[in-house]
């Protein structure tokens, strides 16, 4: 198979390409054949558990890595429409390696394949996908063992189950009224199921299985697909509102006046309610998280380690210094009890559990973990990310005894003053340099965001 093609689609933490051109059912075969023989080498259960998103090429294509994967002798567990995180459950509960098949909040014309061993362990560049890789590359031999066997198991109502066993109480108390933006992802399938069960009177936007996304994007990131969502808040006078990712792994809230919740304080609001239960322990936050997350972590007696962005990185810290909870900006959020995966649904729960125990507004219940201000992440395209990241390191180092810098180099660059913080971090993929910034006060942040900016586009 052709490597540049390979070297294309086969990305740090899973596969993904186009529709027909890249991510065809004759690549999943051979992703299957590849994917059963690492499986082999790593000595993992001969059974893999696949899901699947509602993009139209979907099933087929989970078809065609099913067949590879029974070629080799493996056997197969179909559990139909799921989304990423119920994969990761059924993975974890049945301790079989896993396939989901999905392309996140990619647009319609895109598919792709997440990886996991048995337990919902990360496959990625380093741990398995490059041994995939090259597999596909050389091909696979013709296997002389019986084909293998697929049976399919419905998994959805385990997976709610066990959603609710993480909660020491029943979700009965205080009747919120919850929106929630689906954007034609699979939240559409798991939301219902989930929001049943509690004392809530529900609004749902685009809850039906599309994906050609006719609405927006599934991709709650960026602030244009949320304005619906903020709408129906205000509409319905809604004490919260919820809005999920294609492969509903990743949960954005929308508070009771429309305004975007930071990530950083829902992880801050997560950590404070696991560290009461679990006092002492450790909690992972990656280094564009807000500074009110380490803070709020040691407040509460915690230990709170920084990582790296990407999942891999803290899955792997979490697993290291066995913490309880891991939180990125980008609004995932990783539980040691969920199998160290993350769960975009799962932390909409902290959120609502939290509102339900108390008689504060979500706003009012955050107000506590936003005492800072943040740019969000600015993409601009450079020539050489390293070379400009280098450029800002010599730049500021001249200005660091005068201005009280500290700098360190955990994820490309970041740079700390007594009043203020900036990260930049090459892309993995893209001509481009990420930047995020942090200070106490408005000003402040918009004044060293448009310094360094301005420093980016004059090289």
């Amino acid at each position: 198979m052709n490597p540049d093609l390979l070297n294309k689609i086969i990305k740090a933490y899973d596969i993904r390409g186009l529709v027909g051109k890249e991510l065809t059912p004759d690549f999943t075969f051979a992703t299957g054949m590849a994917f059963a023989r690492f499986l082999e080498s790593e000595r993992e259960p001969a059974t893999v558990v696949i899901g699947e998103d509602m993009r139209p090429s979907s099933p087929e294509l989970a078809d065609a890595f099913s067949d590879g994967v029974t070629s080799q002798g493996m056997d197969v567990i179909r559990i139909g429409l799921a989304s990423t995180d119920q994969l990761y459950f059924a993975s974890g509960k049945l301790n079989m390696p896993g396939a989901m098949f999905t392309a996140s909040h990619n647009p319609a014309a895109y598919n792709g394949i997440k990886l996991c061993k048995s337990g919902a362990r990360p496959i990625g560049h380093e741990t398995g996908l490059m041994w995939i890789r090259n597999a596909i590359e050389s091909g696979s031999p013709i296997s002389n063992r019986p084909v293998g066997k697929e049976s399919s198991r419905e998994m959805l109502t385990d997976y709610v189950d066990f959603l609710y066993s993480l909660f020491d109480h029943d979700f009965s108390g205080r009747k919120l009224r919850i929106a929630v933006d689906a954007g034609n992802g699979m939240a559409g399938h798991t939301a219902p199921a989930v929001l049943a069960r509690m004392n809530a009177e529900v609004f749902p936007l685009y809850f039906e299985l599309d994906g050609s996304f006719p609405h927006h994007e599934a991709n709650p990131i960026d602030p244009k697909n949320l304005v619906d969502l903020q709408k129906l808040v205000k509409k319905k006078k809604a004490d919260i509102g919820l809005a999920f990712d294609g492969d509903a792994d990743r949960c954005f809230l929308v508070d009771e006046t429309g305004a975007l919740v930071s990530p950083s304080a829902l992880t801050a609001l997560i950590a404070d309610r696991e560290l009461r239960k679990r006092p002492g322990s450790t909690i992972i936050y990656n280094l564009i998280s807000s500074n009110i997350v380490r803070e709020v972590i040691e407040a509460a007696g915690g230990t709170a380690v920084r990582s790296r962005v990407g999942h891999s990185y803290i899955k792997k810290l979490m697993e290291e210094t066995g913490a309880i909870f891991g939180g990125e900006h980008s609004g995932h959020f990783y539980f040691k009890e969920f199998w160290r995966a993350d769960s975009g649904m799962l932390a909409a729960l902290h959120a609502i559990a939290a509102l339900i125990e108390s008689t504060d507004s979500l706003s009012s219940l955050l107000a506590p973990y936003n005492r800072y201000f943040q740019s969000g992440e600015i993409n601009t395209e450079v020539a050489s990310p390293k070379d400009s990241v280098r450029a800002i390191e010599e730049h500021y180092l001249q200005q660091s005894e005068k201005r009280g810098l500290q700098f360190d180099r955990l994820d490309g660059l970041t740079v700390t003053s007594p009043e203020w913080w900036f990260n930049v971090r090459p892309s993995n993929t893209e001509p481009l340099l990420r930047l995020n910034t942090e200070a106490k006060t408005a000003k402040e942040m918009v004044a060293i965001r448009d310094e360094v900016l301005k420093f980016i586009k004059s090289r």
